[in-house]
Parts: structure tokens; sequence; C-alpha cells
């Protein structure tokens, strides 16, 4: 039997919590050939655009930082040099995660919506939209964001929406973590409410405790199920469990996940294979989880790996 293996990967290039690796045009052009070689067809990019940066010099966002390069352009034309489908991020503000209203969010992203579909919608690689606004719970504004962009989205390009949230757990909210039946109600709420909007659904698994995930999964596939909408997972290749933020996750946690979500998911991918799980990381430690986790999905005869400067 074949191992579960990552087929997919974010790309953090606008990153938020974690450090830039500064790479170019060589680098992600060597990454993206090693996703082709370990079987990644998907890559999302979380965002476009964050606070005042974008990945383009977009005439939608106001205030923006000098914009170098368009990094846009370069993703789609790697993934269609490797035979990889790209979901475009939208715009975040940043001003809805504390206050978890993104009703600004909204207004921009509908200009912004067309704006990317006038200038990259004749790449074949672009293969859907990734709403990149996040949430642990049911909410309003959430529901409402969802349930505008995500038909602006498909008369631009139409194309699949992809959202991932995240379980309201106890790794980040402590005591007043959701437990599996309060979980239900809360995403049974949200999803009725987005049928139709939401068309894949790839939520975080770094939030819960391990031995959550298998009935957190085993509850999500049913809602699914019963939406109609596609079932992946977002496996996170960084670890929560230490003091610092944040380093490439354990092997053995990762394996766990990886088979944890094994047989309930369509799909797998990861947050985020360029940081935590490339060989061609800047931190070494992500270099030997690569090791790992090749071992484990017998992957090395097929990429070489002696060759990926591991």
């Amino acid at each position: 039997m074949t191992p579960p293996r990552i087929t997919g990967t974010f790309l953090d290039e606008i990153t938020h919590d974690i450090p830039s690796q500064n790479w170019g045009q060589e680098e992600w052009a060597r990454e993206f050939a090693l996703y082709r070689a370990i079987g990644i067809d998907t890559v999302i990019l979380i965002r476009a655009g964050y606070r005042d940066r974008c990945v383009f010099p977009s005439r939608t966002v106001p205030n923006l930082r000098p914009v170098y390069d368009d990094l846009a352009e370069m993703f789609l034309g790697l993934s269609e040099e490797n035979g990889i489908q790209l979901f475009f991020g939208l715009y975040d503000s940043g001003l809805g995660w504390k206050s978890g209203n993104w009703v600004h969010d909204i207004e921009l992203n509908l200009a912004f919506i067309d704006e990317v579909a006038e200038r990259y919608g004749r790449w074949p690689s672009f293969a859907g939209w990734y709403l990149p606004h996040e949430t642990s719970r049911y909410n309003e504004t959430v529901v409402q964001l969802i349930n505008t962009l995500s038909p602006v989205c498909k008369r631009a390009l139409d194309l699949p929406v992809l959202v991932s949230p995240f379980p309201h757990g106890v790794k980040q909210f402590g005591a007043g973590a959701h437990p599996l039946d309060m979980a239900r109600r809360e995403w049974e709420r949200l999803f009725a409410e987005t049928e139709g909007s939401i068309d894949i659904c790839a939520f975080q698994d770094g939030q819960l405790e391990y031995s959550e995930l298998p009935a957190f999964f085993e509850l999500i596939a049913q809602i699914a199920a019963q939406r109609g909408f596609r079932l992946w997972s977002n496996l996170e290749s960084f670890d929560r469990d230490m003091p610092i933020k944040f380093p490439p996750a354990d092997w053995r946690n990762l394996r766990y996940k990886l088979e944890a979500a094994n047989g309930q998911v369509e799909k797998i991918v990861t947050f985020e294979f360029a940081h935590f799980l490339s060989p061609n990381s800047s931190d070494p430690s992500a270099r030997h989880l690569f090791r790992r986790y090749c071992e484990f999905a017998d992957l090395a005869p097929e990429i070489g790996i002696d060759q990926t400067g591991v």
C-alpha cells in the first residue's frame, strides 16, 4: 500500500510570522522542479497582498510599499513549466484577525479580484482561488466574506474556491478550546450558511492535541459529505509544541498527522514546504525532515535524493 503523501503546498512569500528566505527566480525554479519530482501538483499562494505589501504592483491596493518583482507572474510561469496548478490567494488587510471584522477586506477585494483576473487569467496554471481570511469558529463576517467574494471570484474566472479554517483548539486557545460537540455546532452552522460558496476546504491540523485529530477529521468529513465540498488536510509542517516560533516539525509528529488524515481527506497539502520541509530551506532541520519524509513515502529513488543538496 502506498503511504500517504503530501501533494500540495502553500507559498508563503509575503510572510507574516515566519522569516523570508530571500529567494529569487533561481531558487524558486529549483524548488518547483523539486515539487514536480516528488508529486506536488498544487501550490496555493497564501496571500497576494498583505497590509502594505503585494506580489505585484497592484493599482487597487492603496499605500503599497514599492513592488520590485512580479512574483505572481513568476509563480504562475513556474507552475506552468512543472505541470502544477496554482490557487491564487486574495488580499488580506491584516485588520480582521483580532476584531473578527473583515468588511474592509470584502470591499477592497471586489476590485482586487478583477485586477488579478485581468492580469493573470490567461495562465492555464491558474486553477483556483484562495480566500486567506481564516476562522476558527462560526463568524457572521466570515460568512459574509465567503458568500460575497466567492461568486465574484467565479464571475471573474470560473474556478474552484478554497478556504483553510482551523479548529478552535487547545494549542491556541487553552481553556477556551472547543470540545468536539461545540465544534460540530459551529462548523455545521458555518458550512450550512456558505453552502455552494466553498468548493474545497483544507482544515489546518496544528491547533488540536494529536489524540483529537482522528475524531475531528471524521467530524469534518461528515459535514463535507453533507454540504458537498471537497475536503483536504492542511498539514502544518512546523511545530507549535516548542517555545519558539516556528521550527520544522518533529518527524514523528508529522507522520502521525499524515496517517491521521489518510482515508478521511481527498488530498494533503502543507503549510509550508519551502520553509519547513524543503532540502532547499534555510533551516537545516528542514533538510533532515525532508529525508525522513522521503524514506517514509518511498520517494528517494524517484527524486535522486543525493542530488537535492541535502
